[in-house]
This record gives C-alpha cells, sequence and structure tokens, in this order.
C-alpha cells in the first residue's frame, strides 16, 4: 500500500502545478494566435474553473488548509471557508460537471484547429500537440504516480475516484 500524506511533499505540488500552468500557457499561446483578448479571456475562464473547484470541493475536503497533491488545499483556505467534509465524499459528479475543467483543453484545441485549417503554422501546430500530451499523459501521470495514490480522502471517499472507476 502506498504512503499516504498529511501534507504532500512539495516537489510533488511543484510538478502537478507546474502541469497545470503548463497547460494554462499552451492553451493561451493557441488563443492568443486569434488576438490577445482571447487569450485573456481564455485565462479567466481558467480562473474561474479553478474558483469553483475551490468553491464547490476543496472546501470540503480531507486536505482543506493542508498541502493536498495539487496545493489547492492550502490555497483555498486563504480564499474560502471550511465547509463540511461529510459533503465531499457524498458528492456524485457525472460528466456533466467535469464540462468546465474539458472546456480548458477543448476551447483552446479547437481554436488551434481552426487556426490551422485557416493557414497552417507550425507553432500553433507544436501548441496543440503539446496541450494534447500535457493533458492526457502529463495528467494521468500527476494524477496516477504523484497525487490520488498518496490521497487520505481517497480513503475517506472520493467522488471523482469513484466516477472514473464506473467508467472502466
Amino acid at each position: 500500500m502506498p504512503t499516504r500524506y498529511d501534507n504532500y511533499p512539495l516537489a510533488m505540488i511543484a510538478v502537478a502545478g507546474a502541469l497545470s500552468l503548463a497547460v494554462y500557457a499552451a492553451g493561451a499561446y493557441i488563443l492568443a494566435q486569434w488576438g490577445i483578448l482571447f487569450a485573456v479571456m481564455y485565462l479567466g475562464y481558467c480562473a474561474f474553473v479553478e474558483l469553483q473547484l475551490y468553491r464547490g470541493s476543496c472546501v470540503n475536503c480531507y486536505y482543506y488548509g493542508k498541502l493536498c497533491g495539487f496545493g489547492k488545499g492550502k490555497i483555498c483556505s486563504f480564499l474560502f471557508s471550511r465547509g463540511d467534509p461529510a459533503k465531499f465524499a457524498r458528492r456524485k459528479p457525472t460528466w456533466k460537471d467535469l464540462l468546465p475543467d474539458m472546456l480548458v483543453l477543448i476551447i483552446p484545441v479547437l481554436g488551434g484547429i481552426i487556426r490551422l485549417i485557416a493557414g497552417f503554422e507550425w507553432s500553433v501546430l507544436a501548441a496543440v500537440v503539446l496541450l494534447f500530451f500535457l493533458s492526457s499523459v502529463g495528467n494521468g501521470f500527476v494524477r496516477g504516480s504523484l497525487a490520488c495514490k498518496h490521497c487520505r480522502q481517497y480513503e475517506a471517499g472520493c467522488p471523482a475516484a469513484r466516477m472514473f472507476e464506473q467508467a472502466k
């Protein structure tokens, strides 16, 4: 059985944080090809999605006020009051609940594909490929090897884990 952390090591949090920032940066780069306003709106949307995660999940998580695998429990405690930990395990998320997170990938990929059709650019293709790589392989590594397998909330009940285990 893997070690469960009360507070994750900073190196793990740094890798997870760097992955998120790289995804946001690649998406913003792609959308900036349409104009800086599109990139700014995208980054605003990313911030909105993060805040919704803090407000809807992190406030109720075991790691509220602690260093979770993504560092969000500590950040959340600066922004929002503690919620009810029992609510976290009772949540039953659906694929519809994941749509805002999925749009962080879908919006720039669609923008990039349209841009490539309008006029091929190697830098846009590279950014789209990088975004896919980070969102699939990178995210799989962070969640599978660094974060989720060491999570105490998983033991107490994790709605996301239940959802993805049922999908297998």
